[in-house]
């Protein structure tokens, strides 16, 4: 009998699904956009202040996880029970991440305890707000060496920390962060 993934430790879970990378896909945009419509059907879009995607499969050219993740801004009134179930219902698992920012929930698909199983999706959920995410997506959409540079480091941290997913994003946080702020003084200063 296969144990169920909410009873796996971390280094059951990252042996299950190890960082892997691969070159950008086209059919990442038009996956996003699949899901995004199955999202907001499900969620309802007067509970949706924003959805955007982001992360690396969102910049072309770039090599990713071939993970989607989709920010998704809600209203402040959003039952966050009825999104719970509402996620659920259309095949996403709930994780609670009490380090992020509120209302603390992130939403995952494509996670079966034999592994890997189609599109991968991460739904990171949160109250509308001026997100470094975005920044960092524009800067490397707009800035094509800055990119090379990012898809350089992920290979080099996908060698060390294969089955280490917290080492993996650890180690990519600071460049990140200093990206974010560089995005936010352009485009701050931009007319």
């Amino acid at each position: 009998m296969e144990k169920p993934l909410n009873e796996m430790t971390n280094e059951e879970l990252w042996r299950l699904f190890p960082i892997i990378l691969s070159e950008h896909m086209p059919i990442w945009k038009e996956n996003y956009l699949a899901e995004k419509t199955v999202i907001e059907q499900a969620v309802g879009q007067h509970n949706i202040v924003r959805i955007n995607h982001y992360g690396s499969t969102s910049v072309p050219d770039l090599i990713a996880k071939p993970t989607i993740d989709i920010l998704l801004e809600i209203t402040e009134n959003m039952d966050i029970e009825k999104l719970k179930w509402s996620m659920r219902s259309i095949g996403y698992i709930y994780s609670e991440q009490p380090n992020n920012p509120a209302p603390h929930m992130m939403f995952m698909k494509g996670y079966t305890p034999r592994g890997f199983e189609g599109q991968v999706f991460h739904v990171h959920v949160r109250y509308s707000g001026d997100w470094d995410e975005l920044y960092f997506r524009d800067y490397l959409l707009t800035h094509p060496e800055v990119s090379d540079k990012y898809g350089r480091l992920k290979i080099e941290l996908q060698k060390k920390y294969e089955h280490d997913r917290d080492g993996y994003t650890d180690a990519k946080t600071d460049f990140i962060n200093r990206i974010a702020k560089l995005a936010r003084l352009e485009l701050k200063n931009r007319d």
